[in-house]
């Protein structure tokens, strides 16, 4: 468990550098000039390479609405205007109909494909059958323990479970004796893996609750009872930025005192975290997820690069509190972060 917090903090302490770089060269003059430059090719749809205009699917598990997997795109899309791109973008919270979106890809005779992998076995024969038509794959977001089972070059995102762990410390630093983790979507295995790391770290309880994502009164009826049959309950994790503002109105509702925690960013959780309505955010910059899916895609194609040496790409994760909200909300705003 030792070595395990070790590299949360090492990782921490890397992706901060990196955020502190980026903030750096983001807030001059000179930084709104290149973020000018960048919305001006994007509107032009102008290349910054002159190979041939291939074309790249990306098919995710999101489900309607989910202001996540707009960060995702956003990335995607920008990455794809500089690498000369024709990028297409599917998505299906259930596994089956998400399998049909990659086979379609694969009809279209796609040059790359992405694929999350929430529910891998809905999606191993058809990756398989994307890898046998010779159409290389990268996995983002979720599966990074069956990426390179199933054939992927890489998988790009956080893992998982060390981002429950990181939950966990954070909790018990804070001083929390008991903690709801709300999973908004059964059979996803990236939630159970983050509530059972941030239960193997947390010196509190966790307790599982499950809920209907797409059904957002339902999400708020349903965490509003569990706060008021147990007042013991001082936080609640989300595991959607989209969902932590409804765990805020259940809290409100039920007259608990419990601090609302979430996985990911986005413009309302920044203010909310500066309004101190949020203790912490877990982000994992979706951002990052999705333009570099595209541009190691496109590395592959054009000179047979490969990056992580077959182990994942990690994007996070970076625990975001009201102190670094400030910073964060220009690009929550722009889409971003």
């Amino acid at each position: 468990m030792a070595r395990v917090r070790t590299g949360v903090r090492v990782m921490g302490a890397v992706l901060a550098a990196v955020l502190g770089a980026s903030l750096a060269g983001c807030s001059s003059t000179g930084g709104k000039r290149a973020e000018d430059a960048r919305k001006s090719a994007q509107a032009q749809g102008r290349a910054a390479v002159d190979t041939p205009r291939w074309k790249i699917a990306m098919v995710t598990h999101s489900g309607d609405g989910d202001t996540f997997w707009d960060i995702v795109q956003n990335g995607a899309k920008q990455a794809a205007v500089k690498d000369n791109i024709d990028f297409l973008y599917s998505h299906s919270d259930q596994g089956q109909q998400q399998a049909q979106f990659v086979q379609a890809a694969i009809d279209q005779k796609v040059d790359g494909l992405i694929v999350t992998l929430a529910k891998p076995d809905a999606l191993k024969d058809v990756v398989a059958k994307a890898e046998k038509a010779g159409i290389p794959v990268i996995t983002v977001n979720s599966g990074s323990e069956k990426s390179k089972e199933f054939g992927a070059l890489t998988h790009i995102g956080q893992d998982e479970t060390i981002a429950g762990e990181a939950v966990g410390d954070e909790l018990s630093k804070r001083g929390k004796k008991k903690a709801l983790c709300v999973l908004h979507e059964q059979g996803n295995v990236g939630h159970e893996q983050r509530c059972a790391g941030t239960k193997k770290t947390f010196k509190g309880e966790v307790q599982n609750l499950y809920v209907t994502g797409t059904n957002m009164p339902d999400v708020q009826s349903s965490i509003e009872a569990k706060l008021q049959a147990d007042p013991s309950i001082d936080a609640v994790v989300t595991l959607g930025a989209p969902f932590a503002d409804t765990a805020v109105k259940a809290k409100q509702s039920a007259g608990s005192s419990a601090e609302i925690d979430t996985f990911d960013l986005n413009a309302k959780v920044a203010t909310a975290l500066e309004a101190g309505t949020l203790g912490f955010a877990v982000d994992q910059q979706p951002y990052l997820q999705g333009y570099e899916a595209v541009d190691l895609l496109w590395l592959y194609k054009y000179n047979a690069d490969v990056l992580g040496g077959g182990l994942p790409v990690l994007t996070g994760p970076q625990i975001i509190t009201k102190d670094q909200a400030a910073k964060l909300e220009e690009y929550t705003k722009r889409g971003t972060r």
